[in-house]
């Protein structure tokens, strides 16, 4: 309003709609706090949270939400990765806890504001922690039961045999293996699951149950699996073991469970040709597992890791064993590999 409109000795009057206030002594200040009852740990400086957010100025006026993106948003806190403000209102929460932060601009976007953000604003944050770890975190186990008889541990190698169930920390229940009806089969140490699940499934016996929690740098990291899993999330799994094959010796695909017959070529070669086709070693080597004489590894093509025995036998690729290119893997008298 320019001077010049305003009579000389005019009394005034001001229609005003406060907005909001604050003092540059301000700091934020936590509201409405939902605990959870169950609250094990609290976020701390470094963790890396994963949290929903609207965000509105003092007036109710919304500026922003994660909700509306239906992502959350996922931040490192005390590091200076977002507004000083949230940087401290993010410390100390509980995964699946709620609170408003208020943000003074001060610690917010200052004079200048940013996008849809008036500068100088107060700034009202409500929040839902969905989960946070630590980059050194490491798996978390929990058994819940294990028969009398658990003498009988998981290992490297082993083929194993269980149902379970995969959630969020909030709950969200991603797969379940009973859902399906089948069990979810692997051999451990062998790469065919993510290595958190991998490490939590170690030392186990058949009919025990436990709870694995797995950080994402241990699961399936920053990027998740699209449309089954979020980026960057905390993962649980429920898991039952049901059976266990043991695993053959590091190294080996196939064993011997007794001595080795001296005259072994001469047994594969049934026409006494002096050359063995894998036809011929095929055949003989599934009967040897079938009589219990020999053992292949669990839980592999049985038929590719035959293919692989002669191939390493043939050594000059020709399609043939002869009895100069046959050759025992030299290593325990009892555990010997062609």
């Amino acid at each position: 309003m320019a001077r010049k409109d305003i009579p000389g000795q005019a009394s005034l009057v001001f229609d005003v709609a406060l907005l909001d206030l604050h003092n540059p002594k301000d700091s934020i200040s936590i509201e409405n706090k939902v605990v959870p009852e169950n609250c094990e740990r609290i976020s701390q400086s470094g963790d890396f949270l994963r949290y929903h957010y609207n965000g509105t100025l003092l007036d109710g006026t919304l500026f922003d939400s994660s909700y509306s993106r239906n992502r959350t948003f996922d931040t490192y806190i005390g590091q200076g990765y977002v507004i000083p403000g949230m940087d401290e209102g993010l410390l100390g929460v509980c995964i699946g806890e709620k609170r408003r932060i208020v943000v003074p601009p001060h610690l917010g976007y200052g004079e200048e504001g940013r996008g849809n953000i008036p500068g100088s604003a107060v700034l009202v944050f409500d929040i839902h922690v969905i989960d946070f770890h630590n980059p050194s975190d490491s798996i978390s186990i929990t058994s819940h039961y294990k028969p009398p008889d658990c003498s009988v541990l998981s290992k490297k190698g082993d083929y194993l045999k269980y149902h379970y169930n995969a959630s969020l920390l909030d709950g969200t229940l991603l797969d379940s293996t009973w859902n399906l009806g089948k069990t979810y089969n692997i051999v451990l140490g062998s790469g065919q699951v993510v290595l958190g699940m991998d490490m939590g499934l170690r030392e186990m016996c058949v009919g025990e149950k436990r709870t694995v929690i797995i950080p994402p740098h241990l699961g399936y990291g920053e990027a998740g699996v699209d449309g089954e899993v979020p980026g960057s999330a905390v993962l649980v799994f429920d898991i039952e073991l049901l059976e266990l094959v043991a695993g053959l010796p590091e190294g080996y695909m196939f064993i011997w469970n007794g001595e080795v017959s001296p005259n072994l070529f001469e047994e594969i070669d049934k026409d006494g040709n002096g050359e063995v086709l894998l036809e011929e070693f095929s055949e003989y080597i599934h009967a040897q597992v079938a009589s219990g004489k020999g053992k292949l590894a669990p839980g592999f093509d049985a038929e590719l890791i035959v293919k692989n025995m002669f191939t390493n036998q043939d050594r000059n690729g020709d399609g043939r064993v002869t009895a100069e290119e046959f050759k025992l893997k030299d290593q325990e008298a009892k555990h010997d590999e062609l």
